[in-house]
């Protein structure tokens, strides 16, 4: 095989042993993506702030170390600050804001090598599970453009599956990073809160829902990077607990025989798509042949009532960014307003009883997880929505929120409890588009899911599945 052969198979990893073997050097790795960026983005749009001179400059440095050293990344539009280079949040309020300086995550993934290409595409404040904001336009999904890349972690899901990189940023505040994961057929983990810092200019981010980390085509390329980024700077107000070893070496050893119960109901009683049921169905057998005890059980909880808290959390969450900016009605999208108005009717011991509320459901949550290893459900209650399925409506801006609610209703339980999730790309459905299975693990044990989906990856790969439109 050919070295250009070679490198449509590649992930993160072995693009970086190549460069240390010197099969290639990261200029012609950074000019190869930034090829397939000129390429593709016109049919996906989920690059929207081109980086190419700051790469080539980084790539040409003697010095890259790490074990990423070289290798071509994309960082999400969100939270993530790159000094020097805007961050719009995907908001036309703040299309022309440029942080000064980097992130601690930012600082972490230079550390390790990575070389930021572009930011990528998000909705506005990242509010809802699909990347149509009005400032950039709708990214579009590899698999069939006239569906949606979910969100908000879109722009960055459509460019790893469209292979123009083998890992992305992504956050993760109700399942922004599993949501696009499962719509664009990639591996997308959610680690446990406080396991990778939002230093130094946030603690929390709406009550500590939010959580940094990436997209990725393999698993190993997951547990590294998080092996390269974790960790809490001094006042932070979550810490994780500490692990054994490191990610990539549970990515390599056998999970034993692990206790999983799945369900496929969704905890507010809502209908669930026949192929997310499906979904879920194999994912139980698949598992159950590796020889995991596999039974349906699920946490009993009331879904409303956590439903309501949540967004209780999710509209105070916004509506302090719009205060902060000081935007009016004009400034902004019509969601992101009606949102801001609506929080307005909640009182702080509203919001103290939402917090309280999320606080009792992760106790009961945590009970569960005494008598099981792993919690499977679907990632989404429907395949990969049609663009448009969240434009709110003349009569009614809320609509689309509404719809978002319906729609991912297994992920936020995660970022309410803090535990590690992620979606698996292990089915595609009748039509060609992926439907993610979404494995939840217990608080601080991202080691077990790593160890599963390392088994998974080598049982059902999914490298080798490629979208219509891919470099």
């Amino acid at each position: 095989m050919s070295l250009s052969e070679e490198l449509k198979y590649c992930d993160a990893t072995a693009l970086a042993g190549l460069i240390r073997k010197k099969e290639i050097t990261p200029l012609e790795l950074i000019e190869s993506a930034i090829e397939k960026i000129e390429k593709l983005n016109p049919a996906l749009n989920a690059v929207v702030t081109p980086m190419y001179d700051l790469a080539r400059q980084a790539a040409k440095l003697k010095r890259l170390k790490g074990p990423f050293a070289g290798v071509p990344f994309l960082l999400k539009d969100i939270l993530a600050s790159y000094g020097g280079v805007r961050m719009t949040l995907g908001a036309k309020v703040l299309k022309d804001l440029v942080p000064d300086h980097d992130s601690e995550l930012v600082l972490r993934h230079k550390k390790a090598g990575l070389i930021v290409i572009g930011k990528t595409n998000t909705p506005e404040f990242g509010i809802l599970p699909t990347t149509e904001p009005e400032l950039f336009g709708p990214a579009r999904n590899p698999w069939n453009t006239n569906h949606s890349t979910g969100g908000s972690s879109g722009g960055s899901a459509a460019a790893v599956a469209a292979r123009i990189v083998p890992m992305a940023h992504g956050n993760d505040g109700g399942g922004s990073i599993r949501i696009p994961a499962s719509c664009c057929g990639v591996f997308g983990l959610k680690p446990t809160r406080g396991r990778i810092t939002l230093g130094p200019d946030f603690g929390d981010m709406i009550g500590g829902l939010v959580n940094e980390h990436a997209l990725t085509i393999s698993v190993r390329d997951s547990a590294a990077l998080l092996d390269a980024t974790a960790g809490c700077l001094r006042g932070d107000p979550y810490w994780a607990p500490p692990v054994k070893r490191s990610f990539l070496k549970e990515t390599e050893t056998d999970p034993g025989r692990l206790r999983i119960a799945f369900t496929a109901k969704a905890p507010t009683d809502k209908p669930v798509h026949e192929d997310c049921v499906r979904a879920v169905e194999e994912a139980a057998r698949l598992c159950e042949e590796l020889g995991h005890s596999v039974e349906e059980s699920a946490p009993v909880i009331d879904g409303k009532t956590l439903t309501r808290a949540f967004v209780v959390l999710w509209f105070a969450g916004i509506a302090s960014i719009v205060k902060m900016l000081g935007v009016s009605k004009e400034q902004v999208e019509p969601l992101t307003w009606a949102i801001y108005e609506q929080s307005q009717t909640a009182s702080a011991a509203d919001y103290l009883i939402a917090v309280s509320t999320i606080q009792r459901v992760a106790r009961d949550v945590a009970s569960f997880f005494e008598k099981y290893d792993i919690l499977l459900t679907p990632t989404l209650a429907k395949p990969p929505a049609p663009l448009g399925s969240f434009d709110p409506k003349p009569d009614n801006p809320l609509a689309g929120f509404a719809e978002s609610a319906r729609y991912a209703v297994f992920t936020p339980i995660c970022n309410a409890t803090g535990q590690p999730a992620m979606s698996v790309p292990l089915f595609w459905n009748s039509e060609g588009l992926p439907v993610g299975a979404h494995f939840i693990g217990r608080f601080g044990d991202e080691a077990t899911l790593f160890r599963l989906a390392g088994q998974l990856e080598k049982a059902r790969p999914w490298k080798d599945r490629r979208p219509p439109v891919c470099a």
